[in-house]
């Protein structure tokens, strides 16, 4: 078995995150152990505890790193200025992330924390990132001093989008349409726009 000085403390936390990945994106969240990862690295399970107060705060960390890809890869969406267009090209690319990193997307809301105490600031403020990038993209429909109704749509908008992936993803979305996810998730995104227009007075947009 590896020495722990064989690595910095900086190469290790890399390997377990490579690790403590692949075996959720093979095995799901409940096969991540700190066993488990140890094997896998070639340390022992104690070693990991002088990265991280438990399994918990490992599996924040891990999640964190999803978080951060999903929003690289929403940033890379080009804005119009158009809510309906921009939301829509954002959903493509959310779908794509959720197809390709199913496993790992389901980890972030499988796990259960201990209490809402022991979420870091930090790690909200990336799930923060993800509802301004929303935000912004809704931003024309609502006046600089609408601040909080604009965050407040934006959970809206993002929760209601999250359940209709959810409900494909258990296979329960046929009981309810006979849309596909991506159509539903699209009516959705127009529904929900054409309420925010008709709030203030602005009509559908044509096309």
């Amino acid at each position: 078995m590896a020495r722990r000085s064989d690595h910095s403390r900086e190469e290790l936390y890399e390997m377990v995150m490579d690790t403590a990945r692949t075996i959720v994106e093979q095995d799901g969240l409940r096969h991540l152990t700190a066993r488990n990862i140890a094997a896998t690295i070639g340390y022992s399970p104690g070693t990991l505890y002088n990265l991280f107060e438990n399994l918990d705060e490992l599996i924040i960390h891990l999640n964190a790193t999803t978080l951060d890809a999903l929003y690289e890869a929403i940033s890379s969406v080009k804005r119009t200025g158009e809510p309906e267009a921009d939301l829509k090209a954002m959903l493509r690319i959310y779908l794509a992330f959720l197809e390709e990193n199913t496993a790992l997307w389901t980890a972030i809301f499988e796990f259960r924390s201990p209490g809402e105490d022991h979420i870091p600031d930090w790690y909200r403020e990336k799930v923060g990132k993800l509802m301004t990038s929303v935000e912004e993209a809704i931003a024309p429909l609502f006046a600089d001093s609408e601040s909080a109704a604009r965050q407040q749509a934006a959970g809206i908008l993002w929760s209601s989008l999250h359940g209709v992936c959810t409900l494909a993803k258990d296979g329960r979305l046929c009981l309810i349409s006979d849309q596909s996810m991506p159509q539903m998730a699209e009516t959705l995104i127009v529904n929900f726009l054409a309420g925010l227009r008709s709030r203030i007075g602005i009509g559908p947009q044509n096309g």
